[in-house]
C-alpha cells in the first residue's frame, strides 16, 4: 500500500511538472496571441474564462487564439525539395475578362432567302435535286405551269390589243401580284406571246439550305419551295455560362479557331445577345457575326471561341494552379518564414489565362504554393482531423469564481 501510494505521487508531481513546462513553453511562444480560454492540466474537459486554479490546485494553463486562419505545420527543406514545392507571390496586376467557350457556325438568317410562289402550279423542271447546289443571282430555279398565270398572261397581251391604258395597267399589275419580273412582263409586251412554262429565278446568290419539292409537284403559295443561304457572312452561336452572363456585352471582340485550320483565328464581335437561358444547359446563348468572303466557315463546323470582355484593374492575382478547390472551399497554402505553411481558405473571382483574382484572404507580397500543394494540403487535414478527435466533444467553460 504504501509503494503504491508513493509510486501515484510521484506520477502525479512528474505530469505536474511536464504540464507546467508546457505551459510555460506555450505561454512563451504565444505570449503575444489572444488568450480563449484556461484549461485545467490534469482534465481538459475543466475549463474557465479566467486564470485561476484547477480543483487538483493546479495552475489552469491559457489556450491561445493561433495565428493566421488556417491549419500550420513545419516542413523541412529536404521535404520541401522531395514535393517540388514551388512559390508564387500575390501580386497586384489587370486581368481580361475572357469567356473561354464553344460554338458552331450557322447559315446568317439576314442573307437566307426563302422560295414561294404567288400562284398555284406544276413544276415543270427543277433546277437542282439536293441541297448544297450552288445558284447565282438570275439563275432559273424552275419552270411552273399554272393555269392561272397563263390566264394573266393572255388578258394582257388582250389588254395590249385594245390600246386602253388604263385595262393595260391593271392586267399588268395583275401579272406582277402573280410573280412575273418586270424583264418578263416587258418581253411579254414585246413579243405577245404566253408562256405555258414560266422561269422562277433566284434572287440572290447562296447555296440550297432546304429543298421541300420535286419534280412534276403540284405547288401552292402555301409551300415553301426552298431556301437560298448566302455564305458570304455567317453567324456563330455560342453558349456562356450563367455566372459569365454579365460579363459579355454588344460589340465585345471574340477570337474563334476551328480544328481543320490549326493556327488561324477569326475575329469577329458580339452582335446580338438572346434574352433568355436555356433552362436545360443553364446557359446564355449569344451570336457573333463573321464575314466569310472565301467561305472557309461552313455551316454546323464546331468551333473553340475566346470572347473578351474587358479588363479588370488592380487586383489581387495568383497563379490559377496554386487555388485548392474543394465541394464547398477554395484554399492555398501560405509560406510563411523558417520553413512553416498555412492552409488558408480564400474567396476567388474572375479567372484568366493562368491566373485568377483573390477577393479575400491574402495580402500583397505574401507567398503562395504553386506545385506541391496539394501534398502539404493533406498533411495539414490529416493534422486537423486528429486534432479533432483528440479534442472533446463539447467542452463546457465555467465562469471564474
Amino acid at each position: 500500500m504504501l509503494y503504491s501510494s508513493l509510486m501515484k505521487g510521484l506520477r502525479g508531481a512528474l505530469a505536474f511538472c511536464l504540464c507546467a513546462q508546457a505551459g510555460m513553453l506555450y505561454a512563451a511562444h504565444n505570449e503575444e496571441k489572444e488568450v480563449l480560454y484556461w484549461v485545467a492540466p490534469m482534465d481538459p474537459n475543466f475549463k474557465r474564462d479566467a486564470p485561476g486554479k484547477s480543483p487538483m490546485g493546479m495552475e489552469l494553463v491559457p489556450v491561445y487564439q493561433p495565428h493566421g486562419t488556417g491549419q500550420q505545420l513545419s516542413i523541412s527543406p529536404e521535404v520541401q525539395q522531395n514535393f517540388s514545392v514551388r512559390l508564387a507571390k500575390v501580386e497586384r496586376s489587370r486581368l481580361w475578362r475572357g469567356i473561354n467557350t464553344v460554338g458552331y457556325v450557322d447559315y446568317n438568317e439576314a442573307r437566307v432567302s426563302h422560295i414561294h410562289l404567288r400562284t398555284s402550279g406544276w413544276i415543270e423542271h427543277l433546277a437542282t435535286h439536293s441541297v448544297g447546289e450552288r445558284f447565282k443571282k438570275g439563275d432559273t430555279l424552275l419552270t411552273l405551269y399554272s393555269p392561272e398565270l397563263v390566264n394573266a398572261q393572255q388578258e394582257y397581251v388582250q389588254a395590249l390589243r385594245s390600246g386602253k391604258r388604263q385595262l393595260i395597267s391593271s392586267s399588268g399589275v395583275r401579272l406582277a401580284a402573280l410573280g412575273l419580273t418586270e424583264p418578263q412582263i416587258k418581253q411579254l409586251r414585246k413579243t405577245r406571246k404566253v408562256l405555258q412554262a414560266v422561269p422562277i429565278y433566284a434572287q440572290q446568290d447562296g447555296v440550297v439550305s432546304e429543298l421541300s419539292v420535286r419534280h412534276g409537284m403540284y405547288v401552292t403559295p402555301a409551300n415553301k419551295v426552298m431556301s437560298l443561304a448566302d455564305l458570304s457572312s455567317v453567324w456563330l452561336l455560342v453558349d456562356v455560362f450563367e455566372k459569365q452572363a454579365n460579363w459579355v456585352k454588344l460589340g465585345d471582340v471574340a477570337e474563334v479557331s476551328l480544328s481543320y485550320q490549326p493556327g488561324k483565328i477569326w475575329r469577329g464581335r458580339v452582335n446580338y445577345i438572346y434574352p433568355s437561358l436555356d433552362k436545360t444547359t443553364r446557359s446564355l446563348k449569344v451570336r457573333l457575326v463573321f464575314e466569310n468572303p472565301d467561305e472557309l466557315l461552313k455551316p454546323n463546323m464546331f468551333a473553340k471561341v475566346k470572347i473578351l470582355s474587358g479588363a479588370k484593374n488592380d487586383i489581387l492575382v495568383i497563379p490559377t494552379e496554386a487555388l485548392i478547390r474543394t465541394g464547398t472551399q477554395q484554399r492555398v497554402i501560405v509560406a510563411q518564414a523558417a520553413g512553416k505553411f498555412e492552409a488558408r481558405s480564400v474567396s476567388s473571382g474572375i479567372e484568366s489565362g493562368d491566373y485568377i483574382e483573390i477577393l479575400s484572404g491574402l495580402d500583397e507580397h505574401e507567398q503562395v504554393v504553386v506545385s506541391g500543394q496539394f501534398l502539404i494540403d493533406s498533411e495539414a487535414s490529416l493534422r486537423a482531423s486528429l486534432l479533432r478527435m483528440s479534442a472533446p466533444q463539447s467542452p463546457r467553460v465555467e465562469a471564474a469564481e
